[in-house]
């Protein structure tokens, strides 16, 4: 039977992601250049996403974290596209550092990765397949770029995906709705609020 697409998150089959919250993308050059997307992401998005990490650690839920960084000093790993536009955090650097206030657990995943979507720069598929996970709220930065990116991709590899649509963010409030709008067919769309109740509710568990 094809599952209901607004049916419930259940936390054991569910990965949390939070891509690209890091130093090098969120800090004070971008409250100076990017005024919209560093007043979003501090008032709204990263807040959320802090109570959506709370209540899917005390769920259950698999917590994975990406952050852009190559896997060599000079970025020649970097897909083409990066390397077009010059954007490259070398492995270990501070700006591949999560940003203190989404701080990763001891035993939560962190991935690096040089494309867009996480599925193609990361071994991401095959960790969350070999954990039992079909089901991933993707949350972070930019709604219209790594976000949408990825919640293609995971849509068309089987996956339940999931935007919050408060818990992401980018360069201006119009490409954020763009964005929704445009990759909204490929995942089911909903408040923080709504995934915290979901999160919180109690699971009736079948015996097979």
């Amino acid at each position: 039977m094809i599952p209901d697409r607004k049916e419930p998150l259940d936390p054991v089959r569910t990965a949390i992601v939070v891509i690209d919250t890091q130093d090098g993308i969120f800090n004070a050059q971008a409250e100076a250049t990017r005024p919209y997307f560093y007043r979003s992401a501090r008032d709204v998005a990263i807040p959320n996403i802090v109570r959506l990490l709370a209540a899917g650690r005390a769920a259950g839920a698999e917590i994975v974290y990406t952050v852009i960084a190559s896997l060599t000093r000079d970025g020649r790993d970097r897909s083409l596209d990066y390397k077009q536009t010059g954007f490259h955090f070398a492995p270990g650097s501070p700006e591949t550092h999560v940003i203190a206030e989404l701080a990763p657990g001891p035993d939560d995943m962190v991935l690096p990765k040089t494309s867009s979507s996480l599925f193609n720069s990361t071994n991401f598929e095959y960790l969350v397949r070999n954990i039992g996970l079909d089901t991933i709220v993707v949350t972070g930065f930019l709604t219209d770029q790594c976000i949408d990116h990825t919640v293609r991709d995971g849509a068309d590899r089987g996956f339940r995906m999931i935007c919050p649509v408060d818990a992401c963010t980018t360069d201006t409030p119009e490409r954020h709705a763009h964005a929704l709008s445009a990759f909204k067919g490929y995942c089911r769309q909903a408040s923080t609020d709504e995934l915290l109740r979901e999160l919180a509710a109690p699971r009736r568990r079948s015996d097979g």
